[in-house]
């Protein structure tokens, strides 16, 4: 195996979660335009702003991986050949497809553009890989129900020239690689469609068909019935394994999610590839504290590993309610710091005399003390209350533009 470090593959729902990806050390992003990707609910780049954002990345050296990964119907068939053509007009790098007359389209009205099939063709052997390698593919994004050792056979299994990419940290869907029809059936929001309703997160109770309106739980939690309510991903505890594994591409879930998580989850699994490189690639690395202790400093579901080590029978379900576990709030954004004076725009109310953790691309988190707290009039306050609102107070350290503060809550 040549010794490189597998590429980190970014979210990017929107122009800010694009730039925060890159800032924040992502060698690749993925991101929709306003059709044919799976995530109708995410802000898109329609459009000029595609190309924009393909111009943006490229002049930081990053690459554009653009969803076009539904599965089409009749009526959508016709847009097809416009759509592929500007986004290669646009710069994009590579389409992401399941389907395979997309695919065969792609390579008729943009042939320049390389073909990376999504999970959501399911593809958990070799056989299915090398004839997706063999029909043009140079990437193949692998089912989550795969173990490690399943995807280390595939690696040994097809051409080196086909690379493989895997989810490592992020949502989990409970039905195959995304491919539910629970959220058409109750909603008549189309999953396969990118408009997913999510109701797996939600909670069940038994209706007996003559006592309308009489719920009986079917658990034994008070907390109500989440019966298909799934864990998060997180790897970041397990990038020699990953590796060894013959993974090529790292990819982080969570294009609808905010630029904070972004922020984190990318610059925890950044710094600790670098950790893994500098540490020669030694197979028992394991990452620095405060690595670790970062991805839980965004709002996640409880962790799993997923299907990686062995089936999540035992630990992938979550018994209560599906919303997210958020233990920090982002106080501020930094805009600039000069001549000792902290300029930033605020996110949730904080107060004079606060102690703010600074998360800043590549570095460790450190603490500041906010003090001289003024608006954006100069007169001193002793809070900042409103959303958005502009301020400065005295700060002796140097901190990016871009950085976030914030202040962990409140325990119960």
């Amino acid at each position: 195996m040549s010794l490189h470090i597998p590429e980190l593959l970014a979210p990017a729902g929107d122009e800010e979660r694009l730039r925060t990806a890159i800032e924040y050390g992502a060698d690749a992003v993925y991101l929709g335009s306003d059709r044919f990707g799976m995530r109708t609910a995410a802000a898109s780049f329609g459009g000029d702003s595609l190309g924009s954002a393909c111009d943006y990345a490229h002049s930081k050296g990053v690459k554009v991986y653009l969803t076009c990964n539904i599965l089409p119907r009749n009526r959508e068939i016709d847009e097809l050949p416009g759509f592929l053509r500007h986004a290669a007009d646009c710069g994009v790098d590579a389409f992401i497809i399941t389907d395979i007359g997309v695919m065969k389209a792609a390579q008729k009205y943009a042939p320049e553009v390389d073909i990376h099939i999504s999970t959501q063709a399911g593809i958990t052997n070799y056989a299915s890989a090398r004839e997706f390698f063999n029909m043009g593919a140079k990437r193949v994004v692998l089912a989550r129900e795969l173990s490690l050792d399943e995807i280390a056979t595939i690696r040994d299994a097809v051409p080196p020239e086909l690379e493989i990419e895997c989810f490592v940290h992020g949502a989990m869907c409970v039905s195959f690689s995304g491919r539910c029809l629970l959220s058409n059936y109750l909603t008549g929001r189309d999953s396969n469609a990118g408009d997913c309703a999510q109701p797996c997160r939600w909670n069940y109770s038994l209706v007996e068909e003559k006592r309308p309106g009489s719920y009986f739980p079917i658990g034994q939690d008070d907390s109500g019935t989440y019966i298909l309510n799934s864990r998060d991903m997180c790897m970041i505890d397990h990038i020699p394994e990953l590796y060894a594994a013959g993974i090529d591409s790292f990819k982080i879930e969570g294009r609808a999610k905010s630029a904070y998580y972004t922020a984190v989850a990318v610059n925890a699994y950044s710094s600790a590839l670098k950790g893994f490189e500098l540490s020669g690639f030694d197979p028992s690395y394991k990452p620095d504290e405060w690595i670790l202790q970062e991805v839980l400093k965004a709002s996640n579901r409880e962790y799993c590993t997923g299907f990686y080590f062995t089936s999540p029978s035992d630990d992938a379900q979550i018994y209560y309610k599906g919303g997210y576990i958020r233990q920090w709030d982002v106080a501020a954004v930094c805009e600039k710091c000069e001549g000792g004076i902290l300029y930033g725009t605020q996110r949730n109310r904080f107060f004079e005399g606060d102690v703010l953790e600074v998360a800043a691309p590549g570095l460790k988190p450190f603490t500041v003390t906010v003090t001289n707290l003024k608006n954006e009039d100069g007169e001193r306050v002793e809070a900042a209350p409103h959303p958005m609102m502009k301020f400065t107070f005295d700060c002796g350290v140097s901190i990016p533009a871009g950085a976030y503060l914030r202040k962990e809550r409140e325990k119960d």
